[in-house]
């Protein structure tokens, strides 16, 4: 530091090094009044697709005053400098505004960094196949147990029912009172466009699983790439690369994101699951402390004991395999 500014304090001034004369700089962000609110579309090696309130797609990068702070699709956030949407311009991201939710996940359950997938989404629906690649219910819990962990609504979409039936998984997560949809031969239900208008909802499964195809059906110009699934090792290829937010024609959001083969859980209490699940909750008052819902002295273990209630019962199952997915070896749910 030069010797003008010795007095001054370093968390106030930062000073360039350099030949010529240090000028220090406040950190006294602008106000940026001019700034436009959008929504973030896409992401692509630190590049930002924003719409724009009158619907322009504009290019934009972070403004280095954010720092670390990670922008995700689905964020809102305000945008200074052209943003026209005219070829060869560029805007700036300069604030991201408070998230309504954040679906996470991390690449194992011992990692302790996690990875924001979508910002603001109201649903979550794990889209898999009956058949072509088999299903994997692991997966099938994990994304449960996260989107109920971020307060987003799951769903659950089957697909390829006419190659193979849905009865085993309806009766495996009938008792969750999941919203479940059956795609046969590529046709949508009306019921699932109905629950997909007007929401913000986000599609995760395995590669193959015909995530793309659906979107496709739902959004007549998405052109999203379709794989085939490999006849030896039973998995899908990845065939959407990026996250990618688009507009239903009936209104509305589905944002589409790559197949995965983990979804870890590292970041999720596993007492908040209970939560989604008012009915069992009220039977847990008497648990001891720090009580995982699925051990001896659990008094979800006592109710099973005493009930001869079959629904209550099932509930109690379902509930404990979702809470168990959370400390599953990562090769029972891959």
């Amino acid at each position: 530091m030069t010797r003008r500014h010795r007095h001054l304090d370093e968390d106030d001034v930062r000073v360039r090094p350099g030949r010529h004369k240090a000028r220090p700089r406040s950190k006294e962000r602008p106000a940026h009044a001019d700034a436009v609110t959008a929504m973030v579309m896409t992401v692509d090696r630190g590049r930002f697709t924003l719409e724009m309130p009158d619907g322009t797609e504009v290019y934009a990068v972070k403004a280095r005053e954010l720092g670390r702070k990670g922008i995700v699709v689905g964020d809102r956030v305000e945008a200074v400098g052209d943003v026209s949407g005219e070829v060869d311009t560029q805007a700036r991201i300069v604030r991201r505004l408070d998230r309504m939710s954040t679906l996470r996940r991390t690449a194992d359950d011992t990692d302790p960094v996690e990875r924001v997938i979508v910002a603001n989404a109201t649903q979550l629906a794990v889209v898999t196949a009956t058949t072509d690649p088999e299903p994997r219910t692991g997966l099938i819990d994990r994304a449960l147990v996260a989107a109920l962990d971020a307060g987003i609504e799951p769903l659950l979409v089957l697909t390829k029912t006419d190659l193979k039936p849905a009865e085993d998984l309806l009766r495996l997560y009938g008792p969750l009172d999941l919203r479940v949809f059956t795609i046969d031969e590529r046709r949508i239900p009306s019921s699932l466009t109905a629950a997909l208008t007007d929401e913000c909802t986000v599609l995760v499964g395995h590669s193959g699983v015909g995530k793309s195809t659906l979107v496709n059906g739902l959004v007549p110009d998405a052109d999203r790439e379709t794989g085939r699934v490999n006849a030896v090792t039973g998995r899908g290829r990845h065939t959407s690369t990026s996250v990618v937010a688009m507009h239903l024609p009936e209104g509305g959001i589905v944002i589409d994101t790559p197949g995965i083969r983990s979804f870890g859980l590292a970041h999720v209490d596993v007492s908040r699951v209970i939560r989604a699940f008012p009915d069992l909750d009220a039977l847990t008052h008497s648990c001891p402390r720090a009580c995982s819902h699925d051990e001896q002295d659990c008094a979800l273990t006592s109710t099973l004991q005493s009930t001869s209630d079959e629904d209550v019962r099932a509930r109690i199952s379902s509930l404990r395999r979702l809470v168990r997915s959370r400390t599953d070896a990562p090769d029972e749910v891959s």
